[in-house]
């Protein structure tokens, strides 16, 4: 103990810019009462210098109103969530460096979810000489006295959280627990992380995503009852959400260019099975769907990366530094995955694998440069920091909303007005709903004790959503595949009708200006849509046989009916029949293609005019 009570420090550990910071925020905030009403400073989308962790000179409106409430309130405890991109981290320094002047703290530990994100934050606290040392390691004793606190990771804290404990009691220490939900990932985690930082004089919890796919409690996060389901529900103590930050411009908004195709696998049973990605099909069929899909030897793949890699093309021409994420499944995927986008690109993109020593250094080196495509697994996919991501693929078979939200907060980071991000995305329901309630705020909600038994078969579910261990371990193989553009989710609206991939109907939505303001990005896909609607199916300059004819129109009315059914959460079965209804003739399996065209150019006219 004497050796970590060596370590407290004294007022030489606040420089003289951290001093000013922080005696700037106390007069504003005096300790014995609130600050008065603050007015939003202006601060532009992004902050000086390309919004670079922890050196904003001024604090955006949701950032001030924040401290206010924490200083009028001064809790022992305090969940701030906000959207990714938003500021979280330069929210936090603002609030320690007030602390360290007060003297109401004299050590910080901050404990991020990787890495990465450790020197990321370390290197954020540089940039206000806050000297954090990101390579403590939990077992050690003391470090060195230039230092004021350390960082660690979650999986850092599990190894040893006695020793934490100890250290946090040998201090008045405020800790930084930045994406906090990643406490609950497994029981260990939680259970360590309250138990080192439980004596902790302050704690301040981050999270962008507050929600959880299990009912595992969050450490030191408030739970109240919610209504009458008996359910507990956690409360945040500050909340800016992704509408309000849209709102204000801190954040881009973000076009989903969703895509279907013809899936054909073979089961562990022996079995072959064709259908199409994205219609009703069984949680073992639609799992397997888009696995064949994600197979880098199938046709969906290339086509998919090479719309992207056009639609990056056309973002470069007004944003020459913008660049490309694809998220991969696995390492094998990951590889092959930027070997295709080599071929079509003749440059090699840079390949993140989370169990590389040089991995941190990478995502630098691209956040830095004008490389055009970056291809990961993991580690990219929560609060890592490049910028100029302006186009992602995703192309992994976790489909949780928690790694969603997360993978597109890698997208929203704004720097200027008018630019939109786009990411392509498998035609899946769960992936496409989604994207279109990406604006809606969640909380993570504990289920009452009488429906637990229920809740663990949940878990043990959503713990399988990379496709069952019985899939991986049998004979599954992907046999073949394509891809067609389906559609286009922006704003919480649909828009665009199912189209061959590398036709003039996709390439009206991949040529859309790289600059624009949200508002003339959906008039203009209002626009295109109406377009592709006028010209009808496209005629082929040749004549084809009556079998490949009549496939290609089935193929295209069920595209059709897939992009109703999701427009409008009726059945397929039920447009099926309301098409024949208005139209005649027999099911489409028997129609001529005549019978095929008219159901084809009706749904067609139901699209422009609304009818539901």
């Amino acid at each position: 103990m004497s050796s970590l009570l060596a370590d407290r420090p004294v007022q030489r550990h606040l420089t003289p810019r951290v001093l000013a910071l922080a005696s700037a925020s106390s007069k504003l905030w005096p300790v014995t009462a609130p600050r008065p009403e603050i007015a939003s400073t202006g601060l532009p989308p992004a902050f000086p210098d390309r919004a670079a962790w922890g050196t904003a000179k001024q604090l955006r409106a949701w950032q001030a109103a924040a401290l206010e409430q924490y200083f009028a309130q001064l809790p022992r405890d305090f969940l701030a969530v906000a959207t990714p991109g938003a500021g979280k981290t330069s929210f936090a320094l603002t609030l320690a460096a007030n602390l360290l002047s007060r003297r109401q703290i004299d050590r910080i530990i901050i404990v991020a979810p990787t890495e990465h994100l450790k020197t990321q934050w370390a290197e954020a606290a540089h940039k206000i000489n806050l000297a954090i040392d990101p390579a403590f390691g939990s077992k050690q004793g003391r470090h060195s006295r230039s230092f004021v606190g350390i960082a660690l990771t979650y999986a850092a804290v599990a190894m040893n959280p006695l020793a934490l404990r100890i250290r946090t009691e040998g201090f008045k220490t405020l800790v930084i627990l930045d994406e906090i939900h990643h406490a609950g990932d497994a029981r260990s985690w939680g259970e360590a992380v309250r138990e080192a930082f439980e004596p902790a004089a302050r704690r301040l919890m981050l999270t962008g995503t507050p929600f959880r796919s299990d009912a595992s409690p969050i450490p030191f996060v408030r739970y109240e009852p919610d209504g009458s389901s008996g359910a507990l529900r956690s409360r945040a103590d500050y909340a800016y959400g992704y509408g309000e930050a849209l709102a204000d411009g801190i954040v881009r908004p973000v076009m989903f260019l969703a895509y279907s195709g013809e899936m054909h696998w073979r089961t562990s049973a022996g079995g072959e099975v064709s259908a199409r990605l994205g219609e009703p099909l069984t949680k073992d069929l639609a799992s397997q769907a888009l696995r064949t899909a994600l197979d880098p030897n199938g046709s969906w793949i290339p086509a998919v990366l090479q719309a992207a890699d056009t639609r990056l093309t056309e973002i470069r021409s007004h944003v020459p530094d913008a660049g490309g994420l694809v998220i991969a499944t696995d390492q094998t995927s990951a590889r092959a995955y930027a070997a295709t986008l080599a071929s079509i690109t003749g440059r090699k993109p840079v390949v993140v694998l989370s169990d590389e020593p040089q991995s941190s250094k990478k995502i630098a080196r691209f956040t830095e440069s004008d490389d055009r495509w970056m291809v990961a697994v993991r580690m990219v996919s929560e609060g890592v920091d490049v910028p100029r991501l302006a186009v992602g693929v995703y192309a992994t078979s976790t489909a949780t909303p928690l790694f969603f939200a997360q993978a597109v907060g890698r997208f929203v980071r704004a720097r200027t007005r008018g630019e939109t991000a786009s990411v392509f995305v498998p035609s899946v329901t769960s992936l496409l709903q989604y994207a279109s309630e990406l604006e809606i705020e969640r909380d993570h909600a504990l289920r009452p004790p009488s429906a637990q038994p229920e809740a663990d078969l949940l878990i043990a579910a959503e713990r399988a959503e990379d496709a069952s261990d019985d899939l991986q371990k049998g004979e599954f193989a992907a046999l073949a595949s394509e891809a067609d553009f389906d559609r286009v989710v922006f704003d919480g609206g649909e828009f665009g009708l199912a189209a061959q991939s590398g036709s003039a109907d996709e390439m009206d939505y991949l040529g859309i200006p790289g600059l624009l303001e949200a508002d003339q990005v959906k008039d203009l896909l209002r626009r295109r849509q109406a377009e592709q609607v006028a010209r009808g199916p496209q005629q082929a300059g040749v004549e084809r046989s009556t079998h490949m004819r009549l496939r290609e129109l089935r193929k295209e009315l069920n595209g059709l009916v897939g992009a109703w059914h999701h427009r409008t959460d009726t059945p397929h079965g039920v447009i099926h029949a309301a098409l024949r209804a208005e139209c005649g003739g027999p099911p489409s399996a028997a129609a001529t293609a005549d019978e095929l065209q008219d159901r084809i150019d009706l749904i067609r006219r139901w699209a422009v005019t609304g009818r539901s």
